[in-house]
């Protein structure tokens, strides 16, 4: 299997696993637990277990050139912990279809970067592929059914589109030096120490480890054990397709990565249509048949 072909697929079953894990994390967050402590806890929770890891097996990976600590402190703060930030904050002024939307324009702004910034070509065929992936994204949110522009959302959701532009493109620079385990575990660590000042541990609702979890959907009428559900958004959700992505990105582009990224809503839209009963419409559909399209075209233009 060709490199790219290989990055292609990881970069998939990344989205696959962070879809799933939208619906796990919609359990959890029923109980009343914040977006934000949750965060919390899988940050750190990803950063403890891959560091832990990396000490007894692969110690020589968490020591860095001391020229990389600063862009990988920053690619922490920026990549990681402000992605999340700014997500959160956009979907609490805006609705999430919307906001989603514009954080998905991240590929965009990382092509107007390679092209304007750095004086590189960009082929036709991605520029026709971010066109057919970005439509396809407005068609699977449907945000005409909540277009609602709250100006401080809006400025929130573009800072997280542009946090998640710096994330790929930092994340593609910096595999040539560090491994895509030491990238992730600068990223995760970063930002549990960032929600750390900003929700003190000592504050946190740890009852909910040890409390049965109600789920919805499919599963109605059944519960699972909190300490479960979390170590799922930990393991599973976040841990592995995190390492899928950085593993993906040395061998693939910033931006065909980020746009191969678009198929996290569709796969989320499915998971949450089959396992929740929410609602996945004809017009969605054809959103993410033409998401594919686009990923298609952007792929042809990365070979070529």
């Amino acid at each position: 299997m060709q490199k790219s072909h290989r990055g292609e697929l990881l970069l998939i079953l990344a989205a696959l696993f962070f879809a799933f894990n939208g619906v796990v994390a919609k359990w959890v967050l029923l109980t009343g637990i914040s977006s934000m402590r949750l965060t919390e806890v899988r940050t750190l929770g990803v950063a403890v277990l891959l560091g832990t890891y990396l000490l007894l097996r692969k110690p020589q990976d968490i020591k860095v050139e001391r020229n990389l600590v600063k862009r990988l402190i920053i690619f922490g703060v920026i990549g990681v912990a402000a992605v999340q930030g700014f997500y959160f904050f956009s979907i609490s002024k805006l609705p999430v279809s919307i906001a989603l939307i514009i954080e998905f324009t991240a590929p965009i702004w990382i092509t107007l970067y390679i092209r304007f910034v750095k004086k590189e070509s960009v082929a036709r065929s991605m520029w026709l592929g971010l066109l057919f992936g970005f439509g396809g994204l407005i068609l699977v949110g449907q945000v005409w059914q909540g277009l609602t522009f709250n100006g401080i959302g809006l400025i929130s959701s573009i800072l997280d589109a542009l946090a998640l532009a710096f994330y790929f493109y930092q994340a593609s620079k910096l595999r040539k030096y560090v491994s895509g385990e030491t990238l992730v575990l600068y990223g995760m660590g970063v930002t549990a120490i960032f929600f750390s000042i900003v929700q003190p541990w000592w504050s946190y609702p740890f009852h909910i480890f040890t409390d049965a979890i109600p789920l919805t959907g499919r599963f109605a009428g059944h519960t699972a054990p909190g300490w479960l559900l979390i170590g799922w958004v930990i393991v599973m959700g976040t841990l592995v397709p995190y390492l899928l992505v950085t593993s993906a990105i040395k061998n693939i582009n910033a931006s065909t990565a980020s746009i191969i990224g678009m198929l996290e809503p569709i796969f989320a839209g499915a998971f949450a249509w089959i396992l929740l009963h929410e609602t996945f419409t004809l017009v969605q559909l054809i959103g993410g048949a033409v998401v594919l399209v686009g990923i298609y075209l952007a792929d042809k233009a990365a070979t070529n």
